[in-house]
């Protein structure tokens, strides 16, 4: 058996898809996933700091003391 048909095997597409109407948007239950998984994602972008914020913050609060800038922000 080869991978693709061990992956096809795993799921069965030969039905309908499910399908969730609400007015007149369908949307099929797949869909409603991977946009529920997108804006996850887009949150977790917004919420989490960027890696290294705080060093490079650090590093430009230690320059502008080395320089007599004595304001923090």
């Amino acid at each position: 058996m080869s991978l693709a048909g061990a992956l096809g095997a795993i799921v069965d597409l030969n039905n309908p898809a499910h399908v969730v109407h609400w007015h007149f948007i369908q949307l099929s239950v797949s869909n409603i996933v991977v946009i529920g998984l997108m804006l996850v994602v887009f949150a977790l972008a917004i919420v989490l700091p960027f890696p290294g914020a705080a060093r490079r913050q650090a590093a430009r609060r230690a320059a502008g003391e080395a320089n007599g800038i004595g304001g923090t922000r």
